[in-house]
């Protein structure tokens, strides 16, 4: 999909004119889904809401439409999520659609994987949310990533992911003076020695490969956002800074898989974030595999900062390049769940295991031929990849 195809798959996307307000929860959210299905409104229609998410930043509604006579599998196929976003989101405009950068960003990430049946439907946007399919299943559990039908399965999707899902820049011109500009303004920079255009450079040059924005000139914007009023503030900075420059040094030529070693990278696959997709008819898979979903791809690899008089108001996330070796070993110090219980962690044999299925769906799904030194020696060098990559997400988190 290029650019300009999801730019009007974007803009085919009904617009709703009116906003959800956490004060008046059930009324605002019940004008909304009225407006996108006037028929819920109709005698005999019982819509209900359920909250899953309530916080500062976003809240998360599934509405149902309880009609006499219908199954619960049938309420829930038609069944819609509100997600809807908190105050201080407006912080940043995408100038292009004139819209809030979050919204412009979530939107379109959500219509790509929608695109490569990889989200459901986006049925709409309104002005603080978005509207779009309910995905039946059960939320894995931290003690469930361990579980051989499990993990087979979020290989598969993942490989998925990353094998169909475009790299932005491989097929067109990243970086222009107008996207140049954009990324500028995404991210205010606090210090005045730092507002100068070497110091945008230095963002875009700390990074080898030429798709950009990617993790690594997103966090040296925020290293360079980083305060430096006390000698400890710039003790650390100049720390963070240094340890950037090896792991790019260290870690950034990764060739394998992807454009110019990078991919779509989810890069937040917690147990939460994996949905076990429920059994058509309750038959479980033939080869007993489960079929996962990946949720909350919005809170992928590229957190933008929204910074207003100095002060982090509000984190937003959406999915860009990411080496596929930093988005594997991210999932894989999820298994131990927030209590870090290190035995949980994948061993050798299965995190071998784990990236054999991870390739073989990734190849299946980007159709890249064989390598000539055979399926062992791809899978052993993504293996070293994935083991040098295992401090960076703690240093990107």
């Amino acid at each position: 999909m290029s650019s300009s195809e999801l730019k009007e798959a974007y803009k085919a996307v009904r617009y709703i004119p009116l906003s959800y307000n956490p004060a008046e929860s059930n009324t605002s959210a019940l004008r909304l889904i009225l407006a996108l299905f006037p028929e819920w409104g109709q005698p005999g229609a019982k819509v209900e809401f359920v909250r899953f998410t309530d916080g500062i930043t976003n809240t998360l509604l599934k509405a149902v439409n309880k009609r006499p006579g219908i199954s619960d599998r049938q309420i829930d196929e038609e069944a819609v999520l509100l997600r809807a976003y908190g105050e201080g989101t407006d912080a940043l405009i995408d100038r292009e659609l004139n819209i809030p950068s979050w919204h412009a960003g979530e939107s379109k990430s959500h219509c790509t994987l929608s695109h490569y049946n990889l989200a459901p439907p986006l049925l709409a946007r309104f002005e603080n949310g978005l509207l779009y399919r309910f995905v039946r299943g059960r939320v894995c559990s931290p003690s469930d990533l361990s579980k051989e039908n499990i993990w087979r399965g979020v290989a598969r999707r993942l490989g998925e992911w990353h094998g169909v899902l475009p790299v932005a820049g491989a097929d067109e011109e990243v970086v222009n003076e107008n996207t140049r500009h954009g990324f500028m303004m995404q991210l205010p920079i606090r210090t005045p020695q730092e507002t100068d255009l070497a110091a945008w450079q230095a963002i875009s040059d700390i990074s080898p490969s030429s798709v950009r924005p990617n993790i690594w000139t997103v966090i040296q914007k925020w290293i360079f956002a980083l305060p430096t009023s006390t000698s400890a503030e710039k003790s650390r900075k100049v720390t963070l800074q240094r340890e950037l420059k090896r792991l790019v040094r260290e870690l950034g030529n990764t060739k394998v898989p992807g454009s110019e070693g990078l991919v779509f990278g989810h890069c937040d696959l917690l147990s939460g974030n994996v949905i076990i997709q429920s059994h058509m008819d309750g038959k479980r898979p033939a080869n007993n595999v489960e079929t996962v979903s990946f949720i909350d791809y919005e809170y992928g690899a590229f957190l933008c900062l929204l910074v207003t008089q100095n002060s982090i108001d509000h984190l937003n996330r959406y999915a860009i390049p990411a080496p596929a070796a930093f988005d594997i070993c991210n999932h894989f110090a999820e298994w131990g769940g927030f209590d870090c219980d290190y035995n949980l962690l994948p061993t050798r044999t299965v995190r071998r295991e784990f990236l054999r299925e991870y390739l073989r769906s990734y190849k299946r799904h980007s159709r890249h031929p064989p390598t000539k030194d055979g399926e062992e020696a791809e899978i052993q060098r993504l293996f070293e990849q994935v083991d040098l990559f295992r401090g960076a997400p703690g240093f990107y988190w």
